[in-house]
């Protein structure tokens, strides 16, 4: 067995000698910014383009990869991503400003960015946003169901060109699957798939059908996942605060997927599709325990139930026709999506009244899309890839329960309903000249956030509005095989979102109050991106170099007051900071032979953030990060292994409040893979995660952890697990 300080100097040294290294085919587990040069993607540019094609870092993950490595969830999925990073930290919450993986998986991190701050689509639609008040936190990530997809593309850098508001760090785009993608060249089609992760002790069933009948196709996919707490490495199995091992949970995850596709002619089809997912999870939170439970108001039992829904219908009419004069292609698609968060708390004290906390955040979604595409030819020839979106959200949340806060009174909501709309005009033009490909890209947004007195008892709500122009311009120069080298300048915007205008909480006995900002201005991304790829003998390579300069981050800041009931603390929203991340992503990809290949990346990303002239590290940014992986693969059976390499963070690289921060050591991992196809209908997948069991913790899910904390081992990663999947197709 290799030591930890052995396998880093191999990683290292694999790292420093990349020339000489090959990667595998698009089923590599290794995943990198740019090692799918022959995928096809359609976020890069809102159209159909080859990666190799597009100036900017793209990624595309596809459903058997998904299911070889055995994604359980978003955090799975970008396991072996560079520059990607899920944040979800263990369940140590409480009843006050605590709020430790309440959240679940709380979004995805984007080359140092992550939140709000990165756009989530499925099929086209927007993901909710997370919201945080206290220990209220609802995230993002679990509104997705892994077993429902077919593929996911990860673009980097600011997508506002393409999609308007919240693309500043890059947008993610799930597709489902489709009918097609089941039946190929069958009238029937099945699969069913059966899965277990010693992780969290979670079996999963999945069982999809699918049939067409003349002009007719159609599918249905149903999912049912039932699971516990995610393993630490910690050891204390105690029912107090210092309690290390994760806390007991139960969870219980049903999907469903339907579409029906209608084909009005050759070249009109009808997409109609029905998506349900409900999540439920218990919660027996020990760590919120008091050590000695005879203090007075000292926890005594502190239990939780959360409930996660989102149900969409949409309905799509797409027309492709190359031989039309002016529109080749149409695609126009509405939709209504009812997301839901629901998080109940219970909380047992001694000597004082029980408590329990009933908090909802819902966001109800329409919307109507187009986008058109004519490829106009003469002196120059050039796609136009031209549209329209609009949407409305009524977001609303509500705070409820016994025993309020002192100064408090339940129900109350944290900021008003609201209704929010965007809208977005926009235009590009791919121009191919010879071995030039120029894409230049132009978007008007426009949003407005008006508010609703009902039942509002904070300050008079305020009505907010904007616009943002968002520029982009691309080049890629197919020089030669061996060298392409591409460039890309963009701008991204990120609107005020309804709880920053109008975050109204007020508790003047206790000295505090906050209140609403009309004026915030929507935060902006400057980026550019310069970059090769290129192929010599079969020996693949792309590298990606960026800066991208963040301005008016929006922040909740104290404005006036002396924290007394007669002049209380004021909070406001404002712009505030800026920040700017840059960085270096490199991977190469090539085949040894048939069978054989290796893999190997590396990033590095540098972050800094300014607030009132001071300026310090950006804690939401990784460090340093490679990847060396091994396949083999004889097409009835393959093996793979994977070490990851993440460098130490150093007390310098970290912002220090009035705490010193925790600062994690460097770690290695080996992860292996197997897979077996006894014959075409049947596949067997087994991976051993962590297979050395070292004991590590993920700066993505324990930054902001003081050095002084007696429960580090509370926030370490998993140690050895196992997970392994049975599918059969009919």
């Amino acid at each position: 067995m290799l030591s930890k300080t052995r396998a880093s100097l191999y990683v290292l040294a694999l790292g420093i000698h990349l020339p000489r290294l090959v990667i595998a085919d698009t089923d590599s587990p290794l995943v990198t910014s740019a090692n799918r040069l022959e995928e096809v993607t359609v976020s890069a540019t809102r159209s159909t383009r080859r990666i190799e094609d597009v100036p900017a870092s793209v990624t595309v993950i596809g459903a058997q990869k998904i299911e070889q490595e055995g994604a359980r969830d978003i955090k799975d999925l970008f396991r072996n991503e560079l520059d990607v990073s899920v944040r979800a930290g263990p369940t140590r919450f409480g009843m006050g400003g605590n709020s430790s993986a309440r959240a679940g998986n709380e979004g995805i991190n984007i080359r140092g960015l992550g939140g709000n701050q990165v756009l989530m689509l499925v099929d086209g639609i927007r993901i909710p946003n997370g919201f945080n008040f206290g220990a209220f936190a609802t995230g993002r990530g679990d509104f997705l169901d892994i077993d429902g997809l077919k593929s996911v593309e990860v673009l980097r850098g600011p997508a506002s060109t393409q999609y308007g508001s919240d693309g500043l760090a890059g947008a993610v785009s799930f597709r489902t699957l489709d009918p097609s993608d089941l039946l190929r060249s069958q009238s029937v089609a099945a699969f069913s798939r059966l899965s277990y992760a010693s992780i969290d002790r979670s079996t999963a069933a999945t069982l999809a059908a699918a049939g067409q009948r003349e002009a007719w196709q159609g599918m249905v996919l149903g999912s049912y996942r039932l699971g516990h707490e995610t393993a630490t490495h910690g050891d204390d199995a105690s029912k107090t605060l210092m309690r290390t091992q994760a806390n007991p949970a139960n969870y219980r995850n049903r999907y469903l997927l339907g579409k029906a596709v209608y084909s009005l002619s050759a070249a009109q089809q009808l997409t109609l599709t029905a998506e349900s997912q409900y999540r439920t999870q218990a919660t027996e939170v020990y760590s919120a325990r008091a050590l000695r439970p005879t203090a007075p108001r000292a926890t005594l039992d502190f239990d939780t139930r959360d409930r996660i829904e989102r149900d969409r219908v949409s309905l799509e009419h797409r027309v492709t026709d190359f031989n039309a004069a002016w529109v080749q292609s149409a695609e126009t698609k509405i939709y209504w999506q009812d997301a839901l968060v629901n998080q109940f708390t219970e909380e047992e004290r001694v000597r004082s009244q029980p408590r329990t906390r009933d908090n909802t955040y819902r966001t109800r979604l329409v919307g109507l899309t187009s986008q058109f595409e004519s490829n106009l030819s003469g002196w120059v020839n050039q796609k136009l890839t031209y549209g329209f979106d609009w949407s409305q959200a009524q977001v609303s949340g509500l705070r409820n329960g016994t025993v309020p806060p002192y100064g408090e009174v339940f129900p109350v909501k944290p900021f008003p309903d609201s209704r929010y709309t965007q809208s977005g005009i926009f235009g590009q033009s791919e121009i191919e000249l010879g071995s030039v490909s120029v894409i230049p890209g132009l978007r008007f947004d426009h949003y407005q956030i008006s508010p609703s007195n009902d039942s509002y008892v904070g300050a008079t709500p305020q009505r907010s509005q904007g616009q943002a122009v968002t520029p982009r311009l691309g080049a890629v120069w197919k020089w030669m095989p061996a060298v392409s080298p591409y460039a890309q300048i963009a701008r991204g915007f990120r609107a005020p979102t309804p709880e920053q205008v109008n975050n109204g909480f007020s508790n003047l006995a206790a000295g505090y109050t906050s209140i609403g900002n009309a004026e915030l201005k929507p935060e902006y991304a400057d980026s550019i991106e310069l970059g090769a790829r290129g192929s010599i003998h079969g020996f693949r390579y792309s590298i990606a170099g960026f800066d991208n300069r963040y301005k008016n981050f929006i922040s909740q800041q104290r404005i006036a007051g002396r924290g007394r009931p007669t002049n209380p603390f004021v909070y406001q929203y404002v712009n505030l900071s800026t920040a700017r991340i840059r960085g270096v992503v490199l991977s190469t990809d090539t085949k040894i032979d048939d069978r054989w290949s290796l893999q190997a990346g590396i990033a590095y990303l540098k972050g800094t953030t300014e607030i009132n002239g001071r300026v310090q590290p950006l804690d939401s940014v990784e460090p340093l990060k490679a990847i060396v992986g091994v396949r083999y693969d004889a097409g009835q059976w393959g093996a793979r292994g994977n070490i990851t390499y993440s460098a130490p963070k150093s007390v310098g690289d970290i912002a220090q409040a009035v705490e010193t921060q925790f600062a994690p050591g460097a770690s290695t991992v080996l992860d292996l893979g197997w897979f077996w196809k006894p014959n075409r209908n049947l596949t067997f997948n087994v991976n051993i995660n962590n297979a050395f069991d070292a004991k590590y913790w993920r700066w993505s899910d324990m930054r902001g952890l003081e050095e002084a904390s007696a429960v580090k081992d509370a926030y370490t990663a998993a140690g050895r697990n196992v997970q392994f999947s049975l599918r059969y197709d009919y």
